[in-house]
């Protein structure tokens, strides 16, 4: 391949530019103006911009913890990158992400990572994304050879591999994870030998020669672009430095080996071959380091003296502007399940916007083991309605990707305890991206599925984990108790801006309700009176509230009052309904099928505790489920989740 002096020119000044940046952020670092950490990519500089001088502005990269010269080989200015290293609110994440989660989606650089290998699926779901919208977009996505034994990366080769994805996967073997040589980690005969078990290219490059790199990801790049599918490439390097500049780790490789890699630079190489070859002059070279000082200086001055973000500013990043709509005000309908309802409304929000679309195991061909998506599939075709490889991680990783790049996925989970699976993906992506990047991008991913016992499904089956997304800032988590709420709510969630966790309990799929025909949405953050009273409240959560209505119904024969409330969504949780109610009866209980112990309901009674104690004419009771896993046997399965006859005692005790 011939390249023409203006790309060499672009190849060399860009590895210049990596270098320097690099070479400059470990002094700052040393100045004590970069904190935290930063990893160095000096030595690997060839790989970045040989891969990125193929690429159109409209496709994606996705870098890694060791990201600074993937995001300047695609383009970000080194003004905002130091900004975003020093901390400050004009850096590409306003001081909230720092060196290793810059992001410019501008750019569509779709942010590097601090977990090893996360951001491939990621990058698969962009290039997901790219193929929906069937445009010609290609995806690049880097890691490491140590990110390259993670599970993530086979899952998602595989899975590109399935569905023809324009993805390129660039390992760059620099011959180390952390401490650890590859030949000490890797079984096989390299990294790149692996694409053969997904009947994809796999092809090995020296990694130190930018020229030999553009050439291989060209390749690579047009077969992507071509509707081909992906390719493997290994590109063979080293990084000078260490694993970090904080690591202050014991020696690890000889001087020998650390001198013998230094001697194949591959910025010298580019600059011997290119005056070998008279591409470029070697006057002409200077000027380009010149000009690379003069605009690093300016970088350095801008970052220093720019502001630091406020905690105002930090507080408004975790989450967009949660979707505005108005409940109906009518609420008669057909009666239908609650499976059915959650149907109805992923197809009404199909029908409304094209860029929603479904994945998940099963989801397609037979509708869900729960019917949820039955029909959906003739109705939308198998490109907008995905059956998925049992790889939990990765196609909810590719949500994710899928979502930062425009389109607005549901990912159902077969049974919600295998969402231990994928925690990474939704606690530290999904959560956090928008936060990360400053406030800025959405994230408009549903990741929805059945979760609860009742049905004899034993431990792995059956468990009840809405404490666990509670906690993280950054998702939304609803989790409906009827048909109706199960609709709108649902409808809601999709449109929303916001990663949501939608909860569904398996016991209430064949439960009937009467549902509106027709779209409609229920604002998120708005809690339910299911029951007025006026001696306790109950606040009852999924299929709790079916209970505590029955029980409420059982008490008001014995003369008590009870005020059932469903808080329908909890986070963002309507702690005004329940204060309200609480003023109004001044006695509290809090009834969920979650294990008790860190469960929900501690962080009602918190609330209620901080905001409304002196309104208490008792203890603050909770009842929730047996300290045990869930177990097989039907009448200890019984006996560990909460009865009516346990919520009705439990008020009988406040009296």
């Amino acid at each position: 391949m011939k390249l023409d002096a203006e790309v060499l020119e672009r190849l060399y000044a860009t590895m210049v530019r990596i270098r320097r940046f690099d070479e400059k952020t470990v002094e700052l670092f040393n100045a004590g103006l970069v904190k935290g950490t930063a990893h160095s990519y000096v030595g690997q500089e060839a790989v970045a911009a040989g891969a990125c001088a193929t690429l159109r502005l409209d496709d994606y990269i996705v870098g890694n913890h060791r990201g600074h010269g993937h995001c300047i080989a695609k383009g970000a200015r080194v003004d905002r990158m130091m900004a975003e290293l020093m901390g400050r609110e004009t850096g590409y994440c306003r001081g909230l992400g720092g060196s290793m989660h810059i992001a410019a989606l501008d750019l569509n650089i779709l942010g590097c990572n601090g977990i090893v290998a996360a951001g491939v699926p990621i990058g698969a779901g962009a290039a997901l994304a790219a193929k929906l919208g069937k445009t010609d977009r290609v995806a690049i996505a880097f890691f490491g050879d140590g990110g390259a034994n993670q599970g993530v990366v086979h899952e998602a080769m595989n899975l590109a591999a399935v569905w023809s994805l324009p993805i390129v996967f660039l390992c760059e073997n620099n011959r180390y994870a952390l401490s650890t040589a590859s030949e000490r980690t890797t079984a096989g005969e390299g990294i790149a030998s692996r694409a053969a078990g997904y009947s994809i290219p796999g092809v090995r490059v020296d990694g130190n020669d930018a020229i030999a790199v553009y050439e291989v990801v060209s390749t690579a790049v047009e077969r992507a672009r071509a509707g081909r599918g992906p390719t493997l490439v290994e590109a063979v390097t080293y990084r000078w430095g260490g694993h970090s500049m904080r690591a202050n780790l014991p020696e690890y490789r000889t001087k020998e080996e650390e001198l013998e890699w230094m001697a194949r630079d591959p910025i010298a190489r580019l600059e011997t071959r290119l005056v070998d070859e008279n591409l470029v002059p070697p006057t002409r070279q200077k000027e380009l380091r010149e000009a690379v000082e003069v605009e690093l200086d300016q970088a350095v001055a801008f970052a220093t003296a720019s502001a630091e973000p406020t905690v105002e500013l930090m507080e408004a990043a975790v989450y967009a502007p949660h979707v505005r709509v108005s409940e109906p005000a009518v609420r008669t309908g057909r009666e239908i399940t609650f499976a059915q309802a959650l149907n109805e409304a992923i197809r009404y929000e199909m029908e409304r916007d094209e860029r929603v679309f479904v994945m998940g195991e099963d989801v397609g061909l037979i509708g869900g083991i729960f019917g949820v998506t039955r029909g959906l599939r003739e109705a939308f075709g198998e490109g907008r309605v995905r059956d998925t490889p049992i790889s939990e991680p990765t196609f909810v990783g590719m949500g994710v990707g899928a979502a930062i790049a425009g389109l607005r996925p549901i990912v159902e989970l077969q049974i919600w305890d295998f969402v231990a699976m994928t925690m990474d993906q939704i606690v530290n992506q999904a959560a956090k991206f928008r936060y990360m990047l400053g406030g800025t991008p959405t994230v408009p991913l549903v990741i929805r599925g059945p979760q609860g016992g009742g049905i004899r499904l034993a431990a792995q089956h059956s468990q009840s984990l809405e404490a666990w997304f509670v906690h993280v800032p950054g998702l939304v988590v609803i989790a409906p108790s009827t048909p109706y709420d199960a609709k709108g709510l649902l409808a809601a969630a999709i449109r929303d801006d916001n990663p949501v966790i939608f909860l569904e309990h398996k016991v209430l799929y064949a439960q009937k309700g009467a549902v509106p025909e027709g779209s409609y949405a229920i604002p998120l953050g708005k809690a339910e009176i299911k029951r007025a009273g006026t001696d306790v409240t109950v606040v009852a959560t999924q299929v709790m509230v079916q209970r505590a209505l029955a029980a409420a119904a059982d008490l008001a024969q014995e003369g008590i009052s009870v005020e059932v409330i469903d808080p329908r969504t909890l986070v963002p949780l309507d702690e005004e309904t329940i204060l309200a109610s609480v003023g109004k009866t001044g006695r509290l209980v809090i009834v969920h099928e979650a294990v008790k112990r860190g469960g929900f309901g501690a962080e009602v009674a918190a609330l209620v505790s901080e905001k409304a104690i002196d309104l208490l004419d008792a203890p603050i009771v909770r009842v929730a489920a047996r300290a045990v896993p869930m177990p097989y046997n039907d009448t200890l399965e019984r006996a560990t989740i909460p009865s009516q006859q346990d919520i009705v005692a439990a008020v009988r005790g406040l009296f």
